[in-house]
């Protein structure tokens, strides 16, 4: 079984990043929107259990995704399924409406602009994401994945690199999560 190893940063310097980032010879970068919608469970709360359940739109590609429980206290390190739905947003659609037929109900959006780019760090294939996500902020997260045995090390590459880069106060959170506490704190 695959786990998705993640670390997450807060950035305020986003230009001294990317020529940091462009330094490591990315071999590939794209750059897209993405529009997330988070669902609750009809018989438990994710909040408490650290899961989330996911769809994703970026142009006409839509997916759903599951995310487990972290499994460590530093980095984001969970299971995650990853399921491609049929392409078009009358799917996107259908798949909402058959969510919420089953007791799902829609928590919130989470919109960002995304810079994606992959390295090789120390023979570890690493994606890299600069984001802007709408009412929340800048955030740079590393991400690789690793079969259960080979997360130690995973994580611990990760956080070399993030030291490379000068990255600091890994934030466990979720976009979902820093959303909705600005959201509280505004309204408060």
């Amino acid at each position: 079984m695959a786990y998705e190893v993640e670390l997450k940063y807060p950035v305020t310097n986003t230009e001294d990043l990317e020529t940091k980032i462009e330094a490591l010879g990315p071999e590939r970068t794209m750059v897209r929107e993405e529009y997330d919608v988070y669902y609750a469970h009809p018989s438990r709360d994710f909040s408490q259990t650290d899961e989330a359940l996911r769809m994703r739109r970026v142009g006409q590609r839509c997916t759903l995704t599951y995310k487990g429980p972290k499994i460590d206290a530093t980095t984001k390190t969970r299971r995650e399924i990853d399921l491609s739905l049929p392409p078009g947003l009358r799917m996107f659609d259908e798949w909402a409406e058959l969510l919420e037929a089953l007791g799902f109900q829609p928590v919130a959006e989470v919109k960002k602009l995304r810079r994606k780019l992959w390295i090789t760090w120390r023979d570890l294939p690493v994606e890299i994401s600069l984001d802007h996500v709408e009412e929340v902020g800048y955030y740079l997260e590393l991400e690789t994945l690793a079969e259960e045995e080979g997360v130690p090390a995973a994580r611990a590459k990760l956080q070399e690199l993030a030291a490379h880069l000068g990255l600091k106060n890994s934030e466990r959170r979720s976009y979902l999560e820093l959303l909705l506490e600005n959201r509280r704190r505004a309204g408060a």
